[in-house]
């Protein structure tokens, strides 16, 4: 089965009412330890006259830096609709068939500096943290949850072929390690202008997305990095190439 990791975003969605977040229901149980205390973390943070500094963000986020002290209770969505943007709209959940949208929930993987990873079916709230962020006395997020996802995520890969299109940001946070290093594959995009390759990064969020529904939609499984190649390349311009530590595979738009 194709495992596809995406990044969260930045614009979340969220409710006025309904129930609050169910630790214990969520995937990956063995990651609530971490995940409550980074949200204590964050929420200490939150409430604090330093907020903007340490997390990065304006005063005009002020409504969503107070929201982060109210994880506890402040009500869950379902990640399929949580996180908005360039990637999720191009992935359209919405849209996909109903057989889509199971193999999106078996398939689909969010990495998330505040919940380490999430299924498509997990309920959380909205929240607004970066994976660059370092909490105080904890240090960098990707450290943070570097070894909590490996121990995770590396059994939960099996034998599948990883499409990565996470930023480098929240590849910090897992990189596929062992036999799973050889079926990893970190989707680029290049606009090539002229002969001359440059890279796009709104662009690139919009062709990770188109991917990964391309992928779902498909049915198909490749269960090599090659046979991938070849699938893609059925709808773009591809390329795959060998690094040091997997595959990358290139998609190539022309002006």
């Amino acid at each position: 089965m194709t495992l596809i990791l995406l990044p969260p975003s930045e614009g979340k969605t969220g409710r006025s009412r309904g129930r609050a977040v169910d630790l214990p229901s969520l995937s990956f149980p063995e990651l609530n330890g971490v995940r409550e205390t980074v949200l204590d973390s964050l929420a200490k943070v939150s409430a604090s006259a330093d907020a903007y500094d340490v997390l990065g963000v304006g005063v005009s986020l002020k409504d969503e830096v107070e929201r982060n002290t109210r994880w506890r209770t402040e009500p869950a969505v379902p990640v399929s609709e949580l996180y908005s943007g360039v990637l999720y709209d191009a992935l359209g959940y919405s849209t996909l068939s109903a057989g889509t949208k199971r193999r999106a929930g078996a398939r689909l993987l969010v990495v998330s500096a505040a919940w380490g990873a999430l299924r498509m079916a997990d309920r959380v709230p909205p929240y607004r943290l970066s994976m660059g962020t370092t909490l105080p006395g904890h240090g960098p997020l990707a450290s943070v949850w570097r070894d909590p996802l490996a121990a995770a995520l590396e059994g939960a890969a099996g034998k599948s072929v990883i499409v990565d299109c996470r930023s480098s940001t929240y590849a910090a946070a897992w990189r596929p390690a062992g036999a799973n290093a050889a079926k990893w594959v970190s989707v680029s995009v290049v606009r090539e202008r002229g002969g001359v390759r440059s890279v796009v990064s709104h662009n690139a969020k919009h062709t990770r997305g188109l991917v990964a529904r391309y992928l779902l939609e498909s049915g198909k499984d490749p269960g090599t990095p090659k046979a991938l190649h070849r699938l893609i390349s059925d709808r773009w311009n591809a390329e795959l190439d060998r690094t040091a530590t997997g595959w990358t595979l290139t998609v190539v738009e022309h002006d």
